[in-house]
């Protein structure tokens, strides 16, 4: 065989792979748009499980329908029912529409600029490929929405970080059908603020399976239909950032997001745009596995007619980062990853300061608490590294108080607590100093300073293991007391074996501590001043 018919095959292989993608989205779309069939009201909205009709389920339906309407290989390709159903649900988005241009949020936001950008966004995706593949009845049948959307989103104002992106690719893809400065403009406002990307390639919300995603993809967007490459440089420090924050089955670590998403069970999913866009643009290795963990089945016809560079085939994978320590200040983490096994050490602000998995093995978290005066969960809030260990602290201090000379009542009580002398204070000194081994991880737990306060601490384990070594916890459901030597948890493919325990005591819930987390939880307990090393052998 020549080195001419080796390429060539190669080249076949990759034109059958991109087309088999091409044909599983419109399969999958086809499907989807048999569901919209059923599902959609006469007024032309979608209704969901608590018969709310929002103008989000609309947009969807009008962006699937718009792309099994214009693409040749749909059965639905030019159905005029199909056709008729986009214009009932382009009315209900009119409908829908305040006098400004915006829409509600049910749940939460109303006459709100930000969700009328993420509603513009599929609908402008579905104008797009109507325009780009003769579809002038669909393309008119939007206009009027769109261009009253975005006349609001030109002036609007926004709640979060992510709104400004969201609102400027919403503002980028209206224009690109029907230019107008005055959206252009607006996007530069936005974009003047800077973009709020940080030395470890986090936004400022470091929502790792929610907001980064929506980000990455605006930015995406507005680079392409603006035609400004150089929004694509914050994509790719966010993905390359992200790189890192993997555990070695695909799940993303969660742990330092300021949004809801924080300690979310999640995956790659929703990066599939700037995934796949980047991985196809710069012919990058790393970027077209991260497209294979995603899936092609993330990939949706919609986005496979309106940006044509997504039907190639992908570059050859190359490796993706699994035997490093990673320290990431700016967001006040630490990613230990060697090979099936990785860490997490959150630095400040979370009482989750260690968490850990091997093959099915999760330890979701390790913390403590003392019931130190109703505040003694132990969150950091300092940190240092020392040799090869990384030391978390914090302070505690707590009074009694003294008569004032003057009337209190209800309405001065707290104002007179700041004038009052404090007498009998007592201090906690708290620390966990976390430390690879080679066979695991290893943390010690101090609490000294006011002596024979009670301390609990917790190893969270995720559920669906065989736990052994423990005895139940009292009153508490889930909850086992190590009391000595080692206890042992299996999960499929996985096994943790933790301790030495110690267990003078069995109060498990704190006065003043963070609830028990789901799962099981094992405890360890103490008295002050406690000095405890705990090993966690994970094989």
């Amino acid at each position: 065989m020549t080195r001419r018919s080796i390429l060539v095959g190669l080249g076949a292989a990759a034109a059958a792979a991109a087309a088999s993608v091409r044909s599983e989205a419109v399969e999958r779309n086809d499907a989807a748009v048999d569901r919209y069939l059923k599902s959609q009201a006469s007024d032309g909205s979608v209704p969901d499980e608590f018969n709310l009709h929002s103008a989000g389920a609309a947009a969807g339906l009008i962006d699937t329908l718009t792309a099994s309407l214009v693409c040749e290989q749909s059965r639905f390709f030019r159905n005029r029912e199909v056709a008729r159903r986009i214009g009932l649900a382009a009315k209900f988005l009119e409908r829908s529409q305040s006098s400004e241009g915006f829409i509600d949020l049910l749940s939460t936001n109303f006459d709100s600029p930000p969700d009328t950008g993420f509603v513009v966004h599929p609908v402008a995706s579905a104008a797009s490929n109507a325009r780009q593949y003769g579809a002038a009845d669909v393309l008119a049948m939007l206009r009027p929405f769109l261009e009253k959307a975005a006349r609001g989103l030109s002036v609007g104002g926004i709640h979060t970080p992510n709104h400004r992106w969201v609102v400027s690719s919403a503002l980028a893809q209206v224009n690109a059908l029907w230019p107008d400065p005055a959206y252009t403009r607006r996007i530069g406002q936005w974009l003047a603020e800077g973009i709020d990307i940080d030395e470890d390639g986090q936004f400022i919300e470091r929502s790792t399976v929610t907001y980064n995603t929506v980000v990455d993809r605006a930015f995406v967007v507005m680079a392409v239909k603006l035609g400004r490459p150089e929004l694509l440089d914050p994509v790719r420090a966010n993905l390359r950032s992200m790189m890192y924050l993997l555990h070695p089955d695909g799940e993303v670590v969660t742990d330092v997001s300021r949004r809801q998403d924080q300690f979310v069970r999640g995956t790659m999913a929703g990066y599939w745009l700037p995934v796949w866009y980047l991985a196809m643009h710069d012919h990058d290795g790393q970027f077209a596995a991260l497209a294979r963990m995603i899936g092609a089945e993330r990939v949706p016809l919609s986005a496979l007619l309106e940006y044509p560079e997504l039907n190639g085939a992908l570059p050859d994978a190359a490796p993706l980062p699994s035997d490093y320590e990673r320290l990431m200040k700016a967001i006040g983490l630490v990613r230990v990853r060697r090979g099936k096994r990785d860490a997490t050490i959150v630095l400040g602000g979370n009482s989750r300061f260690l968490s850990m998995r091997s093959g099915g093995v999760v330890v979701q978290a390790v913390r403590f608490a003392t019931s130190f005066f109703g505040k003694g969960q132990f969150v950091p809030t300092e940190w240092s590294k020392v040799g090869d260990a990384y030391r978390l602290g914090q302070t505690l201090q707590a009074a009694y108080y003294q008569p004032v000379e003057e009337h209190v009542t209800a309405a001065n009580w707290a104002a007179m607590r700041g004038r009052r002398k404090e007498s009998q204070v007592c201090r906690l000194e708290q620390s966990a100093v976390v430390e690879e081994t080679r066979s695991g991880f290893a943390v010690r737990i101090e609490s000294k300073g006011t002596p024979g306060v009670p301390l609990a601490i917790e190893v969270s384990l995720r559920e669906g293991g065989k736990l052994e070594g423990c005895r139940p916890a009292p009153r508490v459901a889930d909850a086992w007391i190590l009391e000595k030597d080692f206890a042992t948890y299996r999960v499929r493919d996985g096994v943790v074996r933790f301790g030495p325990g110690t267990a003078p005591h069995s109060m498990v819930e704190l006065r003043g501590a963070e609830p028990k987390l789901p799962g099981m939880s094992v405890y360890l307990t103490g008295y002050t001043p406690v000095s405890h090393r705990l090993e966690f052998d994970l094989g």
